[in-house]
C-alpha cells in the first residue's frame, strides 16, 4: 500500500487529538507503518490544531509536505479553509458542518466567510460532509462530534467496522464508549447518504 496522508484540522476542544490517535490505531491494527505529528497554536484558547496521520506500508516521516495532503478532516469550516493549499489536487475533504468564530469575527474586525462549503466544493476532487453537531445533539452528549466525523472519514478508508470498534474499546472508558460508537455509525450512514 502506498502511503496516504491525512490532516485533520479544527480548533481546541474538538478532540482532534483523540481523533487522530483513534485513526493512528486503526491502521496500525491493519498492520500498516503509522506516523504522527501534531501542532497545537493557543488550542486551550479556541486556537488551531492540526494534526497529520499517515500510513502505508513504509513511512519515512510524519511530516506533510505542501500540496501532499491525499484526505482532509475538517472539524471547522474556516479551519477548512485554511488548510485548501495543503492538498493534492483531487484530494477529497471530509467537513464538520461546524462554524466556530475566531477572535477577529467575535470582537467585529472580521467577519466569517458565508460561502465556505462552495469554495472547498469547487477545490475538492470529494467533499464529504457531515452535520456532527446536530448528530451529537441527538445523541444528548456535545463530546461525540469527532466520533460522527471519523464515521464520515471512515466511509473513505479501507478499514474494517471490527478494526474501528477495538480502536474505541481500546482508547475510550466503558462509559462513554456506546454513545460513541453510535455517533460514529451515524457519521458513516450520514456520509454514505451524502
Amino acid at each position: 500500500m502506498s502511503v496516504t496522508s491525512i490532516r485533520i484540522v479544527g480548533v481546541g476542544g474538538q478532540g482532534i487529538i483523540l481523533a487522530s490517535n483513534l485513526l493512528s490505531e486503526v491502521a496500525l491494527a491493519a498492520g500498516l507503518e503509522v506516523k504522527k505529528a501534531e501542532a497545537h497554536g493557543m488550542s486551550q484558547r479556541g486556537g488551531s490544531v492540526t494534526s497529520d496521520v499517515r500510513f502505508g506500508d513504509v513511512v519515512h516521516s510524519p511530516i506533510i509536505g505542501l500540496g501532499d495532503v491525499d484526505l482532509l478532516v475538517a472539524f471547522e469550516r474556516l479551519e477548512a479553509l485554511r488548510a485548501l493549499p495543503a492538498l493534492k489536487p483531487g484530494a477529497a475533504i471530509v467537513l464538520n458542518r461546524q462554524s466556530i468564530a475566531p477572535m477577529p469575527v467575535l470582537s467585529g474586525k472580521a467577519q466569517y466567510p458565508a460561502d465556505i462549503e462552495q469554495a472547498l466544493a469547487r477545490e475538492a476532487g470529494r467533499l464529504v460532509p457531515v452535520d456532527g453537531p446536530l448528530i451529537a445533539d441527538a445523541l444528548g452528549d456535545p463530546r461525540v462530534i469527532n466520533s460522527a466525523v471519523l464515521g464520515a472519514l471512515s466511509t473513505l478508508l479501507p478499514f474494517s467496522d471490527e478494526q474501528w470498534r477495538a480502536a474505541y474499546e481500546q482508547r475510550l472508558k466503558k462509559k462513554g464508549l456506546e454513545v460513541n460508537l453510535r455517533a460514529f455509525e451515524d457519521g458513516k450512514k450520514q456520509a454514505a447518504a451524502a
